[in-house]
């Protein structure tokens, strides 16, 4: 699990410039709702920020935290989405896999929320955060992992109690946020994938009613007869995930349950909303078409 986190974290868009890690103070975040999950057991190095590749991430989250990106009322089709960024949970992407992501749901009427969840300690000091990743990362590069997704949900309890606990917010909230509680689904991005899957098999009372895994690990899983409908994409070039099969497809198939498949020629892993060359770029108009299709862009009747 660690050499797997390690490989996320570091992931990258092929052609990214600045890909140094550069310290910046912790942004305000006026709108994070702090979420009733507590401070991570055992964690004593503060929350810490940083930008590399354009786009800014955030680490040693102690606190998991909601942030609401509302769409206009007067355009708001009841649907929410849960957004799970990733990084190998030693990291998230809050910006390419965060908040741009909701920005562009609420753009179509659709409520965004992105969780920021707790993460496994990284040191305090950059350059030690950069070594303790370098020296993971050397490790994870000569083979790429194969994820047993269930067998990675025993280490992710955390996680998946800010994940129940973000939509039982959102639940709780939803006459004010002009949400549908019935309409309240996930996605997610590597490791956030993972943690949307874990939700999924393994949050109980969580129950997405739809998920998006983009760019995380197919390998096959149990399918419960009630899964939701699953949007998938991976690039086939993505060094992590696309050598493993597509276990988790056959899996959902399987199960006779609602699932869409999208695997692009190239686009590497971490492409997120990045823009790139790549026709993986087009992963989100895909995915709000697939919104469109199962009725969440327009109001429920």
């Amino acid at each position: 699990m660690a050499s797997i986190a390690a490989g996320l974290a570091l992931a990258a868009p092929a052609q990214a410039q600045n890909d140094k890690m550069t310290p910046i103070p912790v942004p305000a975040q006026p709108r994070a709702i702090t979420l009733d999950t507590g401070p991570l057991p055992g964690a004593t190095a503060p929350e810490a920020w940083h930008s590399q590749y354009g786009s800014v991430f955030a680490r040693n989250v102690t606190v998991a935290t909601l942030t609401p990106f509302l769409p206009d009322p007067a355009k708001a089709t009841g649907a929410a989405v849960i957004v799970a960024p990733g990084g190998g949970f030693r990291t998230l992407s809050m910006e390419n896999e965060g908040w741009d992501v909701a920005k562009a749901l609420a753009a179509r009427g659709v409520a965004a929320f992105v969780l920021k969840y707790r993460l496994n300690p990284t040191p305090q000091e950059m350059p030690a955060f950069e070594q303790s990743m370098r020296e993971m990362f050397s490790g994870v590069a000569r083979t790429a992992p194969r994820m047993d997704p269930q067998q990675a949900m025993a280490g992710l309890a955390p996680q998946i109690a800010d994940a129940r606990a973000a939509f039982a917010l959102v639940r709780k909230r939803a006459g004010e946020w002009h949400v549908d509680a019935d309409r309240v689904g996930m996605v997610g991005f590597s490791a956030g994938a993972m943690l949307t899957l874990a939700t999924t098999l393994a949050g109980q009372d969580a129950k997405p009613a739809f998920i998006g895994l983009i760019y995380g690990p197919l390998a096959s899983v149990t399918v419960p007869a009630d899964a939701p409908p699953a949007f998938v994409a991976l690039a086939a070039d993505d060094p992590f995930f696309a050598n493993s099969g597509f276990g988790l497809i056959e899996s959902w198939k399987a199960a006779k349950r609602p699932v869409e498949f999208h695997l692009y020629e190239q686009g590497g892993h971490g492409f997120g909303m990045y823009p790139k060359e790549t026709t993986s770029t087009g992963w989100f108009d895909a995915y709000a078409r697939w919104l469109g299709m199962h009725g969440l862009l327009k109001r429920a009747h």
